[in-house]
């Protein structure tokens, strides 16, 4: 792929987020932060990742997701992808199959990784211009970024899901199919009451990341 194609064309940065709905979000931190806090939570997270992607020049961002209402911001129609029917693989890959028919290449995130930051989707332009794959490991074994040239029928086929082992089955997958890799800085999810901890701390440490977490979480703070 040439730096000239990647110009000419905006990329589509697919953002995974469900309509955070009290309930049916975050449920594993209902614990902690009741079924309303975990979805307000889920909210600030995903206007957080919106934000740093729509702030990005050049780049298309695109809200993939399970119903087209219920988001906390409106977002125009033609960027509002479904993700379908069938396990995360097969709505990974559908995402990414349309996002390749008109671009260079197609970048996927999670909403759930408060440290994504404009350097991480930077590092991962530059690295998709010249591999056919980049991946922002997460430190539980998965995987908060996946950018590709190209997605081939099957890619994400009987993957593992929400395993310590989902980043190791999808890098063997994409060796499978002859990608040239790279990898970004791991990051980390916030999923379990344990991640709350160590989102506190990063928020402290990086006063410039997060605002809408970071109010989210002031205001919950009394819950905790």
């Amino acid at each position: 792929m040439t730096p000239g194609l990647f110009c000419a064309r905006e990329i589509p940065i697919c953002i995974f987020a469900k309509p955070p709905v009290p309930g049916e979000v975050k449920t594993r931190l209902i614990p902690s932060l009741g079924a309303e806090g975990a979805a307000r939570l889920a909210s600030a997270m995903f206007l957080d990742a919106w934000h740093t992607v729509e702030s990005y020049t050049g780049v298309r961002p695109v809200l993939a997701t399970t119903r087209e209402e219920g988001h906390p911001i409106h977002i125009n129609a033609g960027d509002v992808w479904l993700q379908g029917e069938g396990d995360l693989g097969a709505r990974i890959e559908r995402i990414m199959t349309r996002g390749a028919v008109d671009a260079p290449a197609v970048i996927a995130i999670g909403a759930d990784s408060p440290g994504f930051t404009a350097a991480h989707l930077h590092a991962a332009l530059k690295a998709i211009r010249i591999n056919d794959a980049v991946i922002g490991p997460s430190f539980d074994g998965g995987f908060y970024l996946l950018g590709l040239q190209r997605c081939p029928h099957g890619l994400m086929d009987s993957l593992s899901w929400s395993t310590s082992g989902t980043l190791r089955a999808l890098r063997n997958r994409l060796e499978e199919h002859a990608f040239k890799i790279a990898a970004l800085e791991p990051l980390f999810d916030v999923d379990t009451p344990g991640d709350l901890h160590l989102l506190d701390e990063h928020l402290r440490s990086h006063p410039d990341v997060g605002p809408a977490t970071r109010a989210c979480l002031e205001s919950l703070s009394g819950q905790r």
